[in-house]
């Protein structure tokens, strides 16, 4: 079986590069002290979204992990705004901690990391979802957005 990286790991590497970055090369600093103190409530905020859309999967019983077979599919809670509120809260976390670090060079990070998420695991997830739940799922994707 081909073993490949889950999302938290490249969600671990781009905090790592981030802050490498802003260590090695902070070109500007754009956010500064006390401003960057809002970063502190992206990060919660992304981690929240993470841990509620998790503790939700394990309540209906379905996968978790990419490249799982579903078996149920979650329109609820974040999932009546966002198709992905898990990557969209790793995303809201780099962008917490971006805030924090202030300078511009770790933001160059998040791009990278919404490409691979979106190549690697979206388009990948969405296609299953497609063939397991048909119609439903595509009136869901019609209804609601990608990412917000």
């Amino acid at each position: 079986m081909k073993r490949t990286f889950l999302p938290p790991s490249y969600f671990n590497t781009s905090v790592i590069l981030m802050v490498a970055l802003h260590l090695i090369f902070p070109l500007k600093s754009i956010i500064i002290s006390p401003y960057n103190y809002f970063g502190l409530l992206l990060l919660l905020l992304g981690f929240l979204m993470n841990i509620w859309a998790s503790e939700y999967f394990k309540k209906v019983q379905t996968a978790i992990k990419p490249f799982q077979k579903s078996s149920y599919l979650v329109t609820e809670g974040l999932f009546k705004y966002s198709r992905h509120p898990m990557y969209l809260g790793m995303v809201i976390a780099l962008l917490g901690l971006f805030f924090l670090l202030g300078s511009i060079t770790p933001l160059i990070i998040m791009p990278m990391f919404i490409y691979v998420i979106k190549k690697k695991f979206i388009q990948v997830e969405e296609k299953a979802l497609e063939e397991k739940f048909g119609e439903q799922y595509l009136a869901y994707k019609k209804k609601v957005r990608c990412w917000i």
